[in-house]
């Protein structure tokens, strides 16, 4: 009778353990996934913050204003009939703002994120608790940046024309055992103005495509 229940006792042994491990593993997975998805997004947060703050500082420093970026046609009458890019300045500027951007996404590669461990429970009281874990910001490729704009009513009879640099690169978030590629797009307004009165049928455009600069250590 005794040796029939050795063998059951080490039966359900391997059976607790294996369950345990199973649990555990289960467990290890989710904590990581919560950690990467949380690195991730503050990862695009401080990305997004630092290119806006690099093409504000970028048009303050230009002293950008919206009659430097398109030329408007009026006829005898003072009636706008022709709304023309220029479009030389507009990628001279869009090349310039994105060498500023480029040294703002490398700068985030020589700080270190942290995140303590009590953020990946949820809770409120334990957000500020356990080992703080570090997270790697590293630029990845290049830094794509299109211009574009937007019409816009502003009241009667008046239009806001709003010209923005919509900037487009990756970069790569490292956390202990994990890492992946995010994507940071944002998009910031560098000149406005209110048209008062019809918009004209012609407009030309802005620019076509994309201006690529790699990102270089």
């Amino acid at each position: 009778m005794f040796k029939r229940r050795r063998p059951l006792k080490k039966t359900i042994l391997i059976m607790i353990t294996v369950i345990f491990f199973v649990a555990l593993c289960s467990m290890d997975m989710q904590i990581r996934k919560t950690l990467y998805e949380m690195a991730e997004v503050r990862a695009v947060q401080m990305a997004t913050e630092a290119i806006n703050n690099a093409v504000r500082a970028k048009v303050a420093e230009e002293g950008m204003l919206y009659e430097d970026l398109i030329i408007v046609h009026k006829d005898s009458a003072g009636k706008i009939v022709l709304m023309q890019a220029d479009t030389a300045i507009i990628n001279k500027i869009a090349s310039d703002t994105t060498i500023a951007v480029q040294s703002a996404i490398l700068r985030l590669g020589e700080e270190s994120l942290y995140i303590p461990f009590g953020q990946i429970t949820g809770l409120y009281l334990l957000a500020n608790l356990g080992p703080k874990i570090r997270v790697e910001i590293v630029p990845v490729g290049t830094v794509r940046v299109n211009v574009d704009d937007r019409f816009e009513q502003s009241g009667i009879n008046q239009t806001r024309h709003s010209i923005y640099l919509v900037f487009d690169t990756d970069i790569r978030v490292v956390v202990p055992l994990k890492s992946g590629r995010a994507s940071v797009v944002t998009q910031v307004p560098v000149a406005e103005s209110i048209i008062v009165g019809d918009v004209p049928s012609t407009f030309v455009s802005l620019t076509d495509g994309f201006i690529e600069k790699s990102i270089n250590k």
